[in-house]
């Protein structure tokens, strides 16, 4: 009983402390409180939006209005208590012949989305307990909340060049997290000012030239969006520049100098799957959909099916020069999804010969989506300038 009159009797500041110690038991490596006030980012979130930099990513520009203050997201709220937790594990593996890369935050075995949601309400017990009827909300990327702005309000980090948070110890490997709340709480200083300086490491080393200028994004160009977010055909002049990255890309963060010694994080869920550190871009390609279910329903490679992610897994064995994948990818020809044939066809034409051309020129007389009978026909020809040199 006595417990629960020193909860009754906590002033803001003493609330906020409670609040910080209770994220940090729960694994939280950052937090900060911010007061809920228009974004400073909001003119460049416009900006952003009207140079078309969101590609397809529709359902942003949908709820662009509700960017512009916090009550878009909790009605009547004061504080947002911004939060981030590390999820740097391992280190990035050995690439070889066939294997493909994913991004460091899917590596492990549960949808991060699920694991945080269920931290934060947590943590929000612990503002309901010590102030009874209160309001919370628990946002985890999905509301329309600008989080990086008010990560640098409540004094977690600055934003990088590549348009990341940067914490000085905590590096960038970080997953921001938010509870907004209609009290009153004690807030952290806004983090004022930037330490990249001169270095351009993350800008120069991006091989699809997503960034048009520090600190701007152009999401049409960037690897994570063509490989997660893009549901049609990833654009021909981009391919090649994925590399062998099959979900996601991590290249503007394993070069930038603040992550050298960013700590491991402890969290055993984040701790790498075998199978997607790397994966076997071969053994992908024969998943249906059942498996591809099974396998991935509650991982972030679920966001782009199973059309999506074999898609990728084709482009990774074309940019691969390894022609051990020519069985499986000529096997996705005949796939239902006109995705996979397309990007199939594509793969074909970098790594085939004559026998290849045949099986697609067979493939092409029954193709009725014009895209891929686009995509089977330069393949076609693509062997034939080779077999002509």
């Amino acid at each position: 009983m006595q417990h629960t009159v020193s909860i009754a009797l906590m002033n803001d500041a003493e609330l906020s402390s409670a609040i910080k110690s209770e994220a940090r038991r729960l694994g939280f490596e950052l937090s900060g409180i911010a007061p809920a006030v228009s974004p400073d980012g909001l003119s460049a979130f416009h900006e952003w939006l009207n140079r078309g930099y969101d590609g397809e990513m529709t359902y942003i520009g949908g709820r662009e209005a509700a960017y512009a203050h916090p009550s878009g997201v909790l009605e009547s709220v004061r504080s947002i208590v911004m939060l981030a937790i590390n999820y740097r594990t391992a280190d990035t593996p050995a690439s070889e012949p066939g294997s493909a890369r994913v991004s460091r935050y899917a590596w492990g075995s549960v949808d991060y989305h699920d694991l945080i949601r269920k931290k934060l309400q947590q943590l929000a017990d612990v503002m309901h307990q010590q102030r009874p009827g209160c309001r919370t909300r628990c946002v985890v990327d999905t509301a329309p909340l600008l989080e990086r702005d008010f990560a640098r309000l409540a004094g977690l980090g600055w934003f990088g060049k590549n348009t990341m948070l940067i914490n000085k110890r905590a590096g960038s490997w970080l997953f921001l997290a938010a509870l907004l709340t209609d009290q009153t709480l004690q807030y952290d200083e806004p983090h004022e000012t930037s330490h990249c300086g001169t270095c351009t490491r993350c800008l120069d080393a991006c091989p699809t030239d997503a960034f048009p200028e520090p600190y701007v994004l152009d999401a049409r160009r960037c690897i994570s969006y063509l490989t997660i977010e893009l549901r049609g055909p990833i654009p021909a002049e981009l391919r090649p520049g994925m590399g062998d990255w099959l979900f996601g890309c991590d290249i503007c963060q394993d070069v930038c100098p603040w992550n050298n010694k960013a700590p491991r994080s402890d969290e055993p869920a984040f701790d790498p799957v075998p199978d997607l550190y790397p994966a076997d871009a071969i053994a992908l390609l024969g998943l249906s959909d059942d498996e591809f279910r099974e396998r991935f329903r509650h991982t972030p490679l679920w966001r782009p099916k199973r059309a999506g992610l074999l898609r990728n897994a084709a482009i990774v064995l074309g940019n691969s020069g390894d022609t051990r994948a020519l069985p499986a990818l000529t096997l996705r020809l005949d796939d239902k999804e006109p995705l996979i044939r397309g990007a199939a066809a594509w793969a074909i034409g970098r790594l085939g010969g004559p026998q290849e051309a045949a099986c697609m020129r067979a493939r092409l007389e029954h193709e009725e989506i014009a895209h891929v009978a686009a995509e089977l026909s330069a393949a076609i020809r693509a062997i034939e300038a080779k077999s002509n040199q």
